[in-house]
């Protein structure tokens, strides 16, 4: 007989440890190849662990709500054959079909900058950069006001301990003028006959996001309504073709990701965050879809440098995107990086929407359902009544550094590259 170690996946590049929340197997159970072991989570996704091999699980080292960081063994599973040592078992650079099985099933969460203890946190902060503050007694205002030096202005423990050193001394409080009241959610009674449903995980984690984000954010949504006739006709054209050869559906989303994604080359202010007194105004145009998953959530997986990016590859990311964000297979890191955010209320039939924005983004695009109506055509004969596939778009925007103006330029130069679509193009 032999052991097997079963160890911590790493689930992404900022993710240095991850919670056991529940163990699906018990010590002395039969494990098949590919059985779920034990569920984890983290800020960013909730997991589950596949076994690699089959055998008996012989042992687990933690126990449920333990927090276990990246590498660590957390099992052993014997089986028959020689000792995996746990050097080979603990290895980040596992072959690729191991890999895979580490990674997969992972339900991800559409909020980058959780922070379970203070839903007002507007950046994801590491659990050491956490401990510190606590320990030192650092509030979130504090630690908000700090400028990070990491990857996407994170916090890093040297940038903490800085802060510390110069940290000025509290002042006393202010007896004289009454703090403000934190807001207060009145109290709900259920009646008879009332159904009480828990919040899973991930809705609590979207629900604090998307309260933080409109106490963050000072919101405004403007509209504008597009022909998109040439596109639907373009569309309808060669939809048939497309899948024919390179067996792909042609949605309407990657020739409006397309356009999103020029246009904000026009208007780089749109694909920016907010630190504090300062605009970061994003290199990389990496677009966010959200997408409803089975039980109701929602996920945002990211294309990268969509603007780089043909009309068949981003055809071909979209599609893929959604069907492994429907079947709970996105990857980490396939979540993180959004600079700006599409989300389509027309897919349920909603002609326009006021979405939320995802921080730390400073715009949000809803696209609305596409629709014939009668409309005033100009002709060189003069105006007629025509029929037109119309559909309304609406951007929810930061009006810290984006104003009406600029919002409004360049919802009319995305309508622009809509409507004048040519009809002539290949794919």
């Amino acid at each position: 007989m032999a052991n097997f170690q079963i160890v911590m996946p790493k689930l992404g590049e900022s993710i240095i440890e991850a919670t056991i929340t529940r163990w699906l197997k018990s010590p002395g159970d039969a494990i098949e190849e590919d059985d779920a072991i034990v569920e984890i989570a983290t800020d960013k996704v909730d997991s589950e662990i596949p076994s690699p091999v089959e055998g008996i699980l012989k042992e687990v080292f933690f126990r449920e709500g333990d927090v276990v960081d990246v590498g660590k063994v957390i099992a052993v599973i014997e089986t028959e054959g020689e000792d995996i040592g746990k050097d080979a078992a603990v290895s980040t650079e596992k072959p690729a079909k191991e890999k895979a099985k580490a990674e997969i099933k992972t339900v991800s969460v559409t909020t980058p900058a959780a922070i379970e203890e203070s839903v007002e946190a507007s950046r994801f902060y590491s659990p050491l950069v956490k401990n510190i503050a606590k320990t030192e007694g650092v509030s979130m205002a504090e630690l908000e006001s700090i400028s990070g030096t990491g990857k996407e202005g994170r916090v890093t423990k040297q940038d903490i301990l800085d802060f510390l050193k110069n940290r000025p001394a509290a002042s006393a409080p202010d007896t004289k003028t009454p703090l403000p009241k934190p807001a207060v959610a009145p109290p709900v009674v259920s009646a008879a006959g009332d159904e009480i449903i828990e919040m899973d995980r991930m809705r609590k984690l979207i629900a604090d996001h998307m309260v933080m984000s409109k106490q963050v954010s000072p919101h405004v949504t403007s509209f504008i309504e597009v022909d998109m006739t040439n596109v639907v006709n373009w569309r309808n054209k060669v939809k048939d073709l497309v899948m024919k050869r390179e067996a792909e559906k042609l949605t309407f989303t990657p020739i409006i990701i397309e356009a999103t994604a020029q246009a904000i080359k026009d208007f780089p202010r749109i694909n920016a965050s907010v630190d504090g007194t300062k605009m970061i105004i994003r290199k990389n145009i990496n677009i966010g879809m959200a997408a409803a998953l089975p039980g109701g959530n929602l996920i945002v997986p990211v294309i990268r440098n969509a603007d780089q990016k043909s009309l068949l590859g981003l055809t071909r990311d979209v599609n893929d995107l959604a069907g492994r964000a429907r079947a709970n297979k996105l990857l980490p890191d396939e979540i993180q990086g959004g600079t700006f955010t599409t989300t389509n209320f027309g897919s349920f039939g909603s002609i326009t929407g006021t979405p939320i924005i995802y921080q730390p983004q400073v715009a949000i695009l809803g696209i609305g359902a596409i629709r014939k109506k009668p409309v005033v055509v100009e002709t060189a004969q003069g105006d007629m009544i025509g029929i037109r596939h119309m559909m309304i778009l609406s951007l929810a925007y930061d009006h810290r550094i984006v104003d009406g103006a600029l919002g409004g330029m360049y919802l009319k130069r995305l309508a622009e590259l809509l409507e004048n679509f040519d009809t002539e193009r290949n794919i």
